[in-house]
């Protein structure tokens, strides 16, 4: 009787199910967002007129045209050796051609075959295709050779937009998908104008999303006002009235209540257009012998300052990073037919991103990607519209998907993404608190092991025909059907354009039918054909050379038979020597700013990265600019053009961004971020450290960083700058426990066999003191670690001149670890033949101990006063080194007071004074300010300005430093210069300097010259100030 009822109550159960389920699902299909009428696409929009994006947008030419061809122009023959300087020669050839009237320039073709390029190929002029003769089986394969990082082929124009009238947005609701807006003016704009849209990220908006924070009472991951304006680049196509027609939709409603949106007409001279790379496999060199090798190309592809641009039937394996990387400057792009496989790298944040836009209306189509991360992705404020089109993720390592903040108007159109998930979600703090990661975007006929479709306030996020695990209140239809039409973004753009479409839609055929109840005969073919595999779009896209050729022949000159010039290395200055106790290059003494790297915070976002001091170890997978990967070119020139003399470098504080918190956690996985403060030693490869990537080897030497340091010294000897080298960084390992957690010397975090503790003996469970363990050099195993490292630190810079060595960032540690640091160089010396200039940075004690060291003292050129400093009141601030505190822990000990401009010129002139023959550089108290009162004492490196004459330091490094009735004179044979703060007047002997001098008065601050005037000398002189303000007085014998 019980097994009866059991059975009736279920088959009640599962009628009821049944009838409710028929009547949601007729329910949803009423106020279904969009409706398929066999033939075109019904739209009904919600109250507030927002409607499902056309994505037909997306693409090339905006989606209205197909890719062009070209004729090919220049053919680069196949030779052996490195190909970067040939090839990039073809580009700058064809670069320099007439533009077609189809946009185009030339072909630079490249022949069957394997081409090494040991550097970065960049196409950075309009209408220049790059194309190979194959990515198949038999084609073109360029290989990215070296160690370096460097994007193997750039798209890259030039970021010089500039910005005319901007109006207001009049209308109080522009909603989704529309193309018409009401605006102030209207009447001063035309058809054909470029506009750029911004709608402000208010903090009224932010509340509403519940992006402030995330949770822990703790907002700096939380949007801020002005940190997530999104913006669209539109041309206007119709002006009527009050409003203008733009030629595609906007993709996130522009909402009064929400912050005034504007209209800002644009001009972008540098942005280029119909560029595209295509028919070539591209691959990057690796350590086979490490599966996380990070020492190699981490791009294969990057676009910026570009539209109308397209990357099509590629290979890519090996790379760390991306396969195509649309940056936020990037719109209207195609990137189809290609294939990723084998990426090479750790498993965590900004690696295998394999297919990534920061772009708008940009498609991706028809694309295979093997074990990536986040294998297509959409990143940053990405404003849309963007599609990705038959797209198939093989054991990816993570989701794909909205992986940033606020993508808006994404589609995945037959998505394939093999056990992981499909997401868009608010990620919280994740991301550096990317928060809501996409909106008004829609999941189409997509699979995953996942799928996360949840609705953002203000926005709404579609899913229809899913087959997955389901996750989300976003908007659901049609689960586990397969639905009609199969792709949406072609019948979109089939019923824009027409039939012009047809030609460009390209699926993976289905050759069999679902049907549940199939006829015998079916079912018996069915069975026949369920012998084969199924047809895989991997194989699919393979062919797509055979369903549309391209041409790979052609009658035209070869690069070398035209002919280009071959690149010259640049010309080194002068070395830098210390010459009568003075820095100089040449004859002239090093002045100038110093510049400190950051070392830990800072976000690679637009916000963060604008305001970020230089940085030559900094890396941005990807990115290069202020804040993001330094140009090391383009930052020297601007530390020359803004008199910073030299960078002041160590390494960061910890790798990875998330550290910022302070906390000590081991992270939950690698997903680290960015921009990273990279660290001297490379990753194992084994095991994983306490930042969720693998644990380091204290014996192998990361060469991103290590030859960006070269890179950066090698330009500093061009150009007449300095490098400071740390060797260490003492905040690691002193203060906040969050210091040492991440820190490779840590024995969690590598395979060294260390010895340091382990749990880590945490002062209180939050603070740390490892430095006397740390400078401990009687463990055997730490002293070879150190010796060894040393050593790296000279070898690299083995043939610079312009690298200061200096033991350590913060170096309050003991003498005898100073004694071994010099000892070693002493031994590494003796062994090579060369002279590093070497730097002594440590407190007073330390520093008068190895000064007082005859045999060592020989060892040091540059004395740096940098850790006390002699008060205003007279006494000393001199903390003792080797106590295990840092420098601002006796400061808040000791209590030091202000310097003054006498206490410099003491702390200096007694140094020079006692060694002679040492460079003395002063970087305590206040040294900015003080800049002259080191100088005057025969200070090096004093944050001096430039002189309207250019001989002035050039005189100063044969003078010498004096006192004469306290006044502060520099003096040499042929002249002197004369510090005089006060306006009063003064009487100086300078009777022992005969005749004519040329007697130039200069302003302190600024370097300008005030005057210039004829005088006689050989008596005492009667000096006033011409301005009754500090001057400097250079007379100089004519």
């Amino acid at each position: 009787m019980i097994k009866r009822i059991s059975l009736f109550s279920c088959i009640a159960f599962y009628a009821f199910t049944c009838i409710a389920f028929t009547a949601h699902a007729q329910q949803m299909k009423a106020y279904s967002p969009l409706v398929w009428d066999e033939a075109k696409f019904v739209y009904h929009a919600d109250s507030l007129g927002n409607q499902i994006p056309d994505f037909s947008y997306a693409g090339y030419k905006g989606g209205n045209e197909a890719i062009p061809t070209g004729q090919i122009a220049v053919v680069v023959p196949l030779k052996t050796g490195d190909a970067t300087q040939r090839i990039q020669a073809a580009i700058n050839y064809v670069s320099m051609l007439p533009l077609g009237k189809d946009g185009l320039r030339g072909v630079v073709l490249l022949e069957a075959g394997t081409y090494e390029v040991s550097g970065s190929l960049t196409l950075h002029a309009s209408g220049v295709i790059l194309r190979g003769s194959g990515f198949t089986t038999n084609g073109t394969v360029i290989i990215g050779e070296g160690t370096t990082r460097e994007t193997l082929i750039r798209i890259l124009g030039k970021d010089d937009i500039t910005f005319a009238k901007k109006t207001n947005v009049t209308s109080t609701y522009v909603p989704v998908n529309a193309r018409v807006l009401d605006i102030d003016h209207a009447a001063s704009y035309k058809a054909g104008d470029k506009i750029r849209i911004t709608r402000p990220s208010t903090q009224d908006w932010i509340n509403q999303l519940g992006t402030d924070h995330f949770g822990g009472g703790i907002t700096s991951l939380g949007w801020k006002p002005g940190q997530r304006d999104v913006t669209w680049d539109r041309t206007i196509v119709a002006v009527k009235g009050n409003g203008i027609e733009i030629d595609a939709p906007i993709t996130t409603a522009l909402d009064r209540r929400y912050g005034q949106a504007t209209v800002e007409q644009y001009n972008w001279k540098g942005r280029i257009e119909n560029v595209g790379i295509e028919n070539i496999t591209l691959k990057s060199a690796f350590d086979a012998n490490n599966p996380k090798d990070e020492n190699h190309r981490w791009m294969a592809i990057t676009i910026e300052n570009a539209e109308n641009v397209w990357v099509r039937r590629m290979q890519f394996q090996h790379f760390a990073g991306s396969a195509v990387y649309a940056l936020a400057s990037t719109q209207k792009l195609t990137v189809e037919d290609c294939i990723s496989r084998d990426p090479v790298s750790e498993i965590g944040g900004q690696r295998r991103y394999t297919f990534f836009t920061k772009g708008q209306q940009t498609l991706f189509q028809r694309l295979y990607s093997e074990q990536g991360y986040h294998d297509f992705a959409v990143g940053y404020l990405a404003a849309g519209p963007n599609a990705f089109v038959q797209c198939q993720a093989v054991e990816p390592f993570s989701f794909s998907g909205g992986i940033d903040s606020w993508a808006s108007g994404v589609l995945f159109d037959n998505a394939d993404i093999d056990a992981q998930a499909l997401s868009y979600k608010n990620r919280g703090q994740d991301g550096q608190g990317a928060g809501w990661s996409a909106a008004n975007s829609v999941f189409w006929q997509s699979t995953a092991g996942l799928v996360e479709c949840y609705q953002p306030p203000t926005a709404q996020n579609w899913a229809f025909g899913i087959w997955s695990q389901f996750q989300g209140n976003g908007y659901w239809e049609q689960s586990n059907e397969y639905i009609k039409p199969k792709s949406l973004y072609y019948a979109q753009l089939r019923e824009r354009i027409g039939l012009a479409a047809d030609e460009r839609t390209v699926l993976l055929p289905v050759l069999t039918e679902a049907s549940s109840s199939p006829p015998v005969s079916v079912a018996m073919e069915l069975t026949r054909q369920s012998e084969n595999p199924m047809t895989k779009l991997v194989d699919f896209i393979a062919e797509a050379g055979d369903r549309y050729p391209l041409n790979t022949t052609a009658n035209v000159k070869t690069i070398d038979q035209i002919g280009y010039k071959e690149t010259t290395p640049a010309k080194k200055q002068a070395d830098m020597r210390v010459v009568n106790g003075w820095l100089v290059r040449g004859d002239e003494v090093l002045v100038g700013a110093k510049s400190d790297v950051p070392w830990w915070n800072g976000s690679a976002r637009p916000h963060g990265a604008e305001k970020a001091k230089p940085h030559i170890t900094r890396y941005v997978p990807g990115e290069v600019g202020t804040g993001l990967t330094d140009d090391l070119e383009e930052m020297t020139d601007a530390l020359k053009k803004d008199n910073i003399i030299a960078i002041d470098h160590n390494y960061g504080l910890w790798y990875d961004r998330r550290r910022d918190d302070h906390e000590r956690i081991r992270r939950i996985n690698g997903e680290v971020w960015p921009p990273f403060y990279e660290l001297p030693f490379a990753r194992s490869g084994q095991g994983l450290a306490y930042d969720g990537l693998s644990k380091y080897d204290l014996t192998k030497y990361n060469e991103f960083y290590w030859g960006r340091l070269k890179q950066y010294a090698d330009l500093a000897d061009q150009k007449g700058l300095v490098l400071l080298h740390q060797n260490y960084f003492q905040h690691n390992i002193i203060e906040a426990g969050a210091h040492y957690a991440d820190f490779p010397w840590r024995a969690a975090n590598n395979i060294n066999n260390v010895g340091f503790p382990e749990p880590v003996p945490y002062a209180g469970n939050k603070r740390i003191f490892m430095a006397e363990q740390f400078y401990d050099i009687d463990n055997p195993v730490r002293r070879s670690l150190h010796r060894a490292y040393i050593r790296q630190c000279l070898n690299n810079f083995k043939d610079n001149s312009g690298v200061i060595q200096m033991i350590s960032a913060e170096y309050t540690g003991p003498l005898h670890f100073v004694q071994f640091w010099i000892d070693v160089i002493k031994e590494w010396k003796a062994e090579t033949g060369k002279n590093p200039m070497i730097g002594l940075s440590a407190t007073k004690d330390v520093q008068d101990a190895i000064l007082a060291d005859t045999e060592r003292a020989k060892e040091i050129q540059v004395i740096d006063i940098r850790y006390w400093h002699y008060q205003a009141d007279g006494k000393t601030y001199a903390p003792q080194g080797g106590q295990n505190l840092a420098p601002r822990q006796h400061a808040r000990l000791l209590k030091p007071k202000k310097t003054s401009m006498e206490a410099v010129y003491k702390a200096v002139s007694e140094y020079r004074t006692r060694y002679p023959d040492k460079a003395v550089l002063y970087f305590a108290d206040n040294y900015p300010t003080m800049a002259w009162a080191s100088f005057m004492a025969g200070g090096s490196m004093a944050n001096l300005p430039k002189i309207g004459n250019n001989d002035f330091y050039r005189a100063a490094s044969a003078m010498k430093a004096t006192e004469i009735n306290g006044a502060w004179l520099l003096k040499g044979s042929q002249g002197l210069i004369i510090y005089k703060e006060k306006s009063d007047a003064e009487d100086i002997d300078l009777s022992d300097y005969k005749g004519g001098f040329e007697m130039t008065r200069i302003n302190p601050k600024n370097g300008t010259i005030i005057k210039i005037e004829k005088i006689n000398l050989g008596k005492h002189i009667h000096l006033s100030n011409y301005t009754k303000e500090p001057e400097i007085i250079w007379l100089n014998k004519k």
